[in-house]
């Protein structure tokens, strides 16, 4: 066969076009060989050139030199344009694939196989008209064919060159620019070319000619593109949507009609008139079907606004006003639970709402209003089995449609007579936190009212399930917060605890003793300076009760430490009846505490180191001055302690050695100690005795001791023989 079936070029009389054509064709072959040239360079330097737009354009080469030899209707041209198109639809792979968007848009792999399998069949077109070109009509069949796979593929080819751009963030379009102008510029001449060829049954030998012409065009654009670095990484458009599949289904359907209307014009007689009526029959059949179901309209309806017109929100500028209601925390902001009606009416232009939130037994209750003072909420705004439901649900209730009863989720029976009868209550938006229901935002009718589509329930339904998400760590940090709140004063309850149970041993040893020395007027005395101080310390107790919340230690102030040490050294030798508790090396130690909490930290360590001492042997307490810091040491000589027990046990609350001991003393004085600025250390050996040193801040004005000066570690044994 001489020529492509169905494309006849019509001669002109006036200018010789395949002349012109075969320049044209040279060129762009000469053309493209420079530009293999000049992209095999860039892609040996890392210059982004991909090995399948090197490929292609070799192809292109090829196929405009044979085309210019053999012209555009030989067997040769109709195989190379075969090659050049299996050839550029890699490139349009590779373009997908640098961002992995034929992976996660699934449609690219399957329409760019199909593309190639439609484009391969003009193989066996060919390999048919030579079979059969002896009979004319069947070569003229084929010739329509073979045209209706060329618009066929150069329809989808450039439905995807499309979704290449647009699948580009704008940022990053102009790389991607040149590549997809000279893809739709090759296949839209094609698409011109072949539709030309299809509906006339020939094509003018000056459009035949001009495809050299386009194809100098197409090459123009790929250098500018490699030049411009067409590269770039896409970013893959997860709402465009693939037109691909319709127009392939339009192609197939096309197929269809035209192997029918074959094959009834084959048939004739009266049997293609009843073959043209039973189809019109069937058609009008499925269309009377199909189109008054709601349902179906309803679905086109949602897939038209998705993917051909523009979305009505700027997402942008409605998730930076949410941002800002939700995040405001200036001195007249409101409450969170207002600022989340606010967040959810300004999506829908509502000028009010309330917030209804869990209460006792999973019923809704009020919980906030946003500019709606006057709606009447009831104590329990929302049973438990409606709850369930909207957990179970997730659904945005418009209570438009429960009023008429045209709801589809069963919420008409289910929702509260007061939301119902009150016209002004318009839309219902659940806020979800893992399936929970922690809130549900009642909105007010907005002064354009209109109804809700598919967009605002998408938009509303996220923005609740962020709203829930804020809901649910407020509520977390509240209950945080409660218990830390119980955590302190139970910790104060077990301070005080322990302070009273060491007065009651300070009295029950002093009641004891005085069975024995009620007669000596000395005795009296010092038990009247004993019961004094007692109630002194439950005085203090008391204050300290008040104090709650306000801080557990007093400010700090210039204290005499020896004149404390004195005083807590007569006291327990008062009440144990002997004289225990040894004043040692007292010197002058001015420092900055609290004359009460210091009194408290020493009879801690005191009564702890009278507990811990057997026999006769006495406690001792020094005091002295170190650099910046007075330093008070209180030594017994009792059990000791194991490194292990001092580094892990013995300020540890609630952890006693000692039989009905709360396990609290050491903890608290080192609390305490830590509160005035200072520091407790402690050391201690199994058998020998332990020592507590209290190291606080010196008192301004006081001279430190001479550097040569430095106390020496006294034996526990010794210092308290």
């Amino acid at each position: 066969m001489n020529g492509s079936p169905g494309m006849t070029p019509v001669p002109s009389p006036v200018v010789t076009w395949t002349a012109v054509g075969q320049v044209l064709d040279l060129l762009a072959a000469f053309g493209a060989m420079l530009l293999v040239v000049w992209l095999i360079d860039r892609h040996r330097r890392r210059r982004g050139t991909s090995p399948a737009e090197i490929v292609a354009v070799a192809v292109t080469a090829l196929w405009c030199l044979i085309e210019s030899a053999t012209g555009p209707a030989s067997v040769v041209a109709t195989l190379g344009e075969v090659a050049r198109n299996l050839a550029w639809l890699t490139v349009v792979l590779t373009l997908f694939a640098r961002d992995q968007r034929d992976q996660t848009v699934a449609p690219v792999r399957p329409v760019l196989a199909v593309l190639a399998f439609v484009e391969l069949l003009q193989i066996v077109l060919v390999v048919l008209a030579h079979r059969f070109s002896a009979i004319g009509a069947a070569v003229t069949m084929i010739g329509q064919f073979a045209d209706l796979f060329h618009l066929l593929t150069a329809t989808g080819a450039l439905v995807l060159v499309h979704n290449i751009y647009v699948g580009a963030v704008a940022g990053q379009r102009s790389g991607v620019r040149w590549s997809c102008l000279a893809l739709a510029l090759m296949w839209g001449y094609d698409l011109n070319y072949y539709t030309i060829a299809y509906l006339g049954h020939v094509v003018p030998d000056e459009l035949v000619a001009m495809r050299g012409a386009a194809q100098i065009g197409v090459l123009v654009m790929i250098g500018l593109a490699a030049r411009s670095g067409s590269s770039l990484r896409l970013s893959p458009s997860r709402t465009v949507a693939f037109q691909s599949l319709t127009l392939l289904i339009i192609g197939a359907y096309m197929i269809v009609m035209v192997g029918a209307a074959q094959s009834v014009a084959w048939a004739g007689g009266n049997t293609s008139e009843l073959v043209q009526l039973g189809f019109a029959f069937v058609t009008t059949l499925v269309i009377i079907a199909l189109v008054p179901s709601a349902r179906l309209r309803r679905w086109l309806n949602v897939v038209l606004a998705k993917h051909f017109f523009q979305h009505r929100y700027d997402y942008r500028a409605e998730w930076l006003r949410f941002a800002r209601t939700i995040g405001r925390a200036d001195a007249n902001g409101q409450p969170l639970h207002a600022r989340v009606v606010q967040a959810v009416a300004d999506i829908t232009d509502s000028a009010r709402g309330v917030l209804l939130v869990p209460g006792e037994g999973g019923a809704l209750v009020l919980a906030a209003r946003w500019q709606w003072p006057t709606l009447d909420v009831p104590a329990v705004a929302m049973d438990a089995r409606a709850v369930a439901f909207l957990e179970r649900s997730g659904f945005i209730v418009d209570l438009d449609q429960v009023r008429r009863g045209t709801d589809h989720g069963g919420e008409t029976a289910l929702m509260p007579h007061w939301l119902v009868v009150e016209e002004q209550v318009w839309v219902l938006v659940p806020l979800l936190h893992f399936e929970r229901l922690v809130g549900l935002v009642v909105l007010g009718r907005p002064a354009l009212v209109r109804e809700l589509d598919w967009e605002d329930f998408d938009l509303l339904r996220v923005v609740g399930q962020q709203l829930a998400s804020f809901l649910a760590e407020q509520a977390s940090h509240a209950a945080l917060l409660e218990a830390s709140r119980f955590d302190e004063f139970n910790r104060r309850i077990a301070f005080v605890m322990h302070d009273i149970k060491n007065l009651a041993s300070q009295l029950a040893l002093l009641s004891r003793n005085a069975e024995r020395h009620a007669d000596n007027p000395e005795f009296r005395r010092d038990m009247l300076v004993t019961l004094r101080n007692a109630a002194d310390k439950l005085n203090m107790l008391i204050a300290r009760l008040s104090r709650y919340g306000a801080g557990a230690v007093a400010a700090s102030e210039p204290v005499e430490a020896d004149s404390v040490v004195e005083a807590v050294a007569a006291r327990c030798n008062t009440a144990l009846g002997i004289a225990q508790v040894i004043a040692g090396d007292v010197q002058p130690c001015p420092v900055l505490a609290a004359p009460d909490t210091l009194d408290q930290v020493l009879s801690h360590l005191v009564q702890n180191a009278l507990d811990a001492t057997q026999g006769d042997l006495a406690v001792l307490i020094n005091t002295r001055v170190e650099g910046d810091h007075g330093v008070i040491e209180v030594i017994d000589s009792g059990c000791g302690m194991s490194a292990d027990f001092v580094r892990n046990r013995l300020f540890t609350p609630f952890v006693s050695t000692k039989p009905g001991g709360f396990g609290i003393g050491a903890f608290e004085a080192r609390e305490l100690v830590n509160a005035m600025r200072g520091r407790l250390e402690v050391e201690s050996r199994e058998g020998l005795g332990s020592r507590f040193t209290i190291r606080l801040p010196r008192a301004p004005g006081v001279a430190a001791p001479c550097p040569e000066y430095e106390a020496q570690p006294i034996p526990l044994k010794a210092a308290v023989s």
